[in-house]
C-alpha cells in the first residue's frame, strides 16, 4: 500500500487532487491511499517525520518560509526512495526540481489526464515492469511504446495519439515506422496503429477502435495484413 502525501497552499487544489487521485486508484485497482494532505508546512514535516511517505505531491512555490524544494531536501535525507511529484505555475523551477531525483514535474493548471498519466507511470516504475520508450523529437520527448494507440501523419507533422494525451512533432513517417516494434502496423497511407491496443475492428466500415473511444481508418491496401495480424494475436472481430 503506497502512502501518498499532498501539500499545496491552495485548499481547493488539495481537494481536487484528492478526488482525482482516489478515482485513479479505484480505476486501476491500485493499492494506495492518501495518508495526509495539508496546506501547512509544519504539519507536513511533522507527519513525514512520523510516517513513511512513499509519494509526495508538493507545490514548489508555497506561501511559507520554506519552498517545496527546501522541503524536498529535508525529506530526501530521511527517505531515499520517496517519489517526488512537484507542481507549480512557475516553469523556471522545473530544472531545479530534478536535482532531488524528481519523478515528475506538473505545470499548473494540471489536467486529470496529465495527473493520471503520471500516476500510471509511477506504479509501473514501482512494479519494476521494464518499459520501452521512443524519442519522438529533438527536445528529448519520450513516450512509452505501450501507451501509443496510433500515429497520424498530418502534412509534415506527426501526431502520436496515446492513452492520455497527444504529442505533435515533425518527423519522417516511414522512418518512425522502421524503428517501431512488430506490433505497430501501417493501416493507411496516413496511419500507424499499435495492434496491442485495438479493442474493436469494423471490417465493413474499415475502422479500428481503441479503449478511449478514438478510432482511425483502414486503407484497402493494408486491410488483409491488419486483419491477419490482429487475429494471430487473439483479436475476435
Amino acid at each position: 500500500m503506497l502512502n501518498f502525501v499532498l501539500c499545496d497552499d491552495n485548499l481547493n487544489i488539495l481537494d481536487k487532487f484528492s478526488k482525482i487521485l482516489e478515482s485513479i486508484f479505484t480505476k486501476y485497482s491500485y493499492e494506495a491511499k492518501i495518508g495526509f494532505k495539508t496546506d501547512n508546512v509544519d504539519e507536513l514535516l511533522k507527519y513525514i517525520g512520523e510516517n513513511k511517505t512513499d509519494v509526495l505531491i508538493l507545490d514548489i512555490n508555497l506561501k511559507s518560509d520554506k519552498t517545496g524544494l527546501e522541503i524536498a531536501s529535508i525529506v530526501r535525507k530521511k527517505y531515499k526512495d520517496t517519489y517526488f511529484i512537484f507542481t507549480t505555475a512557475h516553469l523556471e523551477y522545473a530544472m531545479m526540481a530534478y536535482k532531488f531525483k524528481t519523478f515528475d514535474y506538473l505545470a499548473k493548471p494540471i489536467t486529470t489526464e496529465r495527473l493520471e498519466e503520471t500516476i500510471v507511470r509511477l506504479f509501473e516504475d514501482v512494479s519494476g515492469r521494464p518499459k520501452k520508450y521512443i524519442k519522438i523529437d529533438n527536445k528529448s520527448t519520450i513516450i512509452d511504446e505501450d501507451e501509443i494507440l496510433y500515429i497520424k501523419r498530418d502534412g509534415m507533422k506527426l501526431i502520436f495519439h496515446t492513452k492520455f494525451r497527444d504529442y505533435e512533432t515533425y518527423s519522417s513517417f516511414n522512418k518512425v515506422l522502421e524503428n517501431l516494434p512488430s506490433n505497430f502496423l501501417r493501416t493507411h497511407k496516413s496511419y500507424i496503429v499499435n495492434v496491442n491496443n485495438i479493442v474493436n475492428l469494423d471490417a465493413v466500415q474499415n475502422i479500428v477502435y481503441f479503449e478511449n473511444g478514438s478510432s482511425c481508418c483502414i486503407g484497402p491496401k493494408f486491410k488483409d495484413t491488419l486483419i491477419e495480424e490482429v487475429n494471430n494475436r487473439g483479436f475476435v472481430e
